[in-house]
């Protein structure tokens, strides 16, 4: 019954739109999972709850923000989650691994949910036909009353047609996709767990232990390296604007430009290593342990600092230059990236068990985060308290945000802020969709421009309130650079 319920609710309420229909769909297909386990006689442990319970969070964003990118984001991160919570793994194959596990069980579900109904109703066919025949009269007894219902009210009329979808004739094989995906989606998920791939049965063998001056030598020349580097950056980098000029002769955008991929780029380089020394450090001696905890520890401590310089470079450059998707994206990616080093560092002093599972958790944990936080409405707040400041702003690269950014936006003066939400104000008008594949942020955004209206026409915005912003010293997009 859940595996169905989750088919027709994905046929009714997908395709329209995300907001709450995503958690309505989730809903039942966590149950089949659920009941599926139980019958396999699998018990239900914490990391299992709390990857269930991530995953519905996750799937919380598409309900509260319109824009995209964060949605995909959070989308992806709630189908791992679950793979993780129906798997039930604790080790690093099990991490890796265990999304593929649902894709996996596509193909063996379908046979097995077959089976499981043949054998289901074998065993109880006498009362297949009593609940058949509650169902229809139920059904039968709401189409006939409901409808007399409507006809005889017209506001009653109007609250049916606002909680039911609409399914014309054309949209019927659009449906149907649906529906066919809620149910493969559900079997699929029940079949993983009630037999999971147990991935952590998987041998991984360790790297050959390689002699102390082999590996540490390398490591400690390279935190040689970043000392001295990480000493530049603070005499120079947090110093300011004057600083930067002085010993640098470059403009903010030029230095924040020069390095900020490369320190990103050397932040996930550090990551690889540490990786690797673990695998050949030896370890079998006291003092083989400690080198490695100090060798290791000091890298460790030394990019967290080289990731402050690549966010304080960032910050430059947004004052400067405004903040942009990209921008706030690859900064929320080098926060975590530090997060992740510092959870390496707690694993080397209280040990590495929890390491996969707390560095999976703490990536679904900052998707829900960035999502929640509204990026948008982020970029769209710096650049208007920027415009406050400075009385510079890009309105072209505004109009092409998401409802997210509405309230920001609206705090802009005449003309600039007719011509930032003019397109946004367009793009809801025409993208009026049911409650249930609406936002929160786009229900929000159509209430405040209901309220204020567009004061301007698109003749008002082509002159200089639309001329766009941009880094005389980038290469080709300005706003597709950081």
């Amino acid at each position: 019954m859940a595996i169905a319920a989750t088919a027709l609710l994905s046929a009714l309420l997908l395709g329209d739109g995300l907001g709450i229909n995503l958690v309505l769909v989730a809903v039942p297909a966590t149950l089949a999972a659920a009941f599926a386990a139980r019958a396999a006689g699998r018990r239900l442990r914490p990391w299992t709850l709390v990857w269930a319970i991530g995953g519905l969070a996750l799937l919380g964003v598409p309900a509260l923000r319109d824009a995209g990118w964060p949605t995909f984001l959070a989308i992806v991160s709630a189908l791992v989650l679950t793979a993780f919570a129906l798997h039930g793994g604790k080790g690093w194959p099990s991490m890796l691994f265990s999304p593929f596990g649902l894709v996996d069980s596509l193909g063996s579900g379908t046979t097995w949910a077959w089976r499981g109904l043949r054998d289901r109703a074998d065993g109880s066919r006498g009362r297949w036909g009593p609940v058949m025949r509650t169902v229809g009269v139920a059904v039968l007894l709401l189409v006939v009353f409901g409808a007399l219902f409507a006809g005889a009210d017209a506001a009653f009329a109007d609250l049916l047609g606002s909680l039911m979808p609409d399914v014309s004739p054309a949209q019927v094989p659009w449906r149907l996709s649906f529906f066919l995906l809620g149910l493969f989606g559900a079997v699929s998920l029940a079949r993983t767990a009630a037999a999971p791939l147990r991935w952590d049965r998987m041998v991984i063998r360790p790297g050959r232990a390689r002699a102390r001056l082999e590996w540490a030598a390398p490591l400690i020349v390279l935190n040689l390296l970043f000392a001295a580097f990480n000493a530049v950056q603070l005499t120079v980098l947090f110093g300011g604007y004057d600083k930067v000029l002085e010993e640098t002769d470059l403009t903010y955008s030029a230095y924040a430009r020069q390095g900020f991929w490369q320190l990103l780029i050397a932040t996930l380089l550090t990551l690889a290593v540490i990786g690797l020394a673990l695998r050949w450090a030896p370890r079998a001696e006291a003092r083989d342990r400690t080198l490695v905890r100090a060798v290791l520890g000091t890298l460790c401590v030394l990019t967290l600092v080289v990731v402050a310089s690549a966010l304080r470079r960032m910050d430059l450059y947004v004052d400067a230059y405004g903040l942009t998707r990209l921008r706030i994206s690859v900064a929320a990616m080098e926060i975590w990236l530090g997060v992740v080093i510092l959870l390496i560092m707690a694993a080397g002093i209280f040990g590495a068990r929890l390491l996969p599972r707390a560095l999976a958790a703490s990536a679904g944990a900052a998707v829900l985060a960035f999502g929640l936080a509204s990026p948008d409405a982020i970029v769209a707040e710096r650049n208007v308290e920027r415009y406050e400041r400075l009385g510079k702003i890009d309105v072209p690269y505004l109009e092409g945000l998401s409802a997210d950014a509405v309230p920001a936006l609206d705090r802009l003066g005449e003309p600039q802020r007719s011509c930032a939400l003019m397109d946004i104000d367009a793009r809801l008008r025409t993208d009026d969709g049911e409650w249930f594949a609406t936002s929160w942020s786009e229900a929000r955004a159509r209430s405040l421009l209901a309220e204020r209206g567009i004061e301007r026409s698109r003749a008002d915005c082509d002159g200089p309130s639309r001329e766009s912003e941009y880094d005389p010293d980038a290469e080709g997009d300005p706003y597709g650079a950081p």
